[in-house]
């Protein structure tokens, strides 16, 4: 005679009765994706700020139609001969971009300016739209080299 077997058991295997039994793990995604869900729900919202003290008013120096940007061994960024950092020279640069007549930017880094203060400041014109870019020093490149 044969033993047969709960219905407990057909309800969590899925092969033939005869056969090795499967687990059924379709039970067990439906509660991983329920807890899932639950632990998407119960997430707190950030409730931190950083401040950001974005520049206002206008930019410190002058729009030219020619317009000088140098860099020196110090990492001083200038504007027709006047100091700006990066977030004033990507306000001038815009204004520069804007006007109708598209001004010229002459960019002149020294020769033993660093690299990266040089490719923020070219970053910083890119990104702003400076699309006139004229290098006019690269003479003084070529003994470096």
């Amino acid at each position: 005679m044969r033993k047969r077997r709960s219905q407990f058991h057909r309800s969590i295997f899925r092969a033939d009765p005869n056969g090795d039994p499967d687990i059924n793990t379709t039970p067990l995604i439906d509660v991983m994706l329920v807890m899932l869900v639950m632990f998407i729900i119960t997430i707190p919202p950030p409730t931190h700020s950083v401040d950001v003290m974005l520049p206002t008013g206008t930019p410190p120096g002058e729009v030219l139609a020619e317009n000088r940007v140098t860099i020196d061994t110090s990492d001083v960024i200038r504007w027709n001969g006047e100091p700006v950092d990066l977030a004033q020279l990507g306000q001038l640069v815009k204004a520069a971009a804007d006007r109708p007549d598209q001004a010229v930017l002459m960019f002149e880094p020294e020769a033993r300016a660093r690299y990266l203060r040089v490719d923020e400041a070219i970053g910083a014109i890119r990104r702003n739209g400076g699309s006139k870019l004229a290098f006019p020093g690269i003479h003084q490149y070529g003994g470096l080299i």
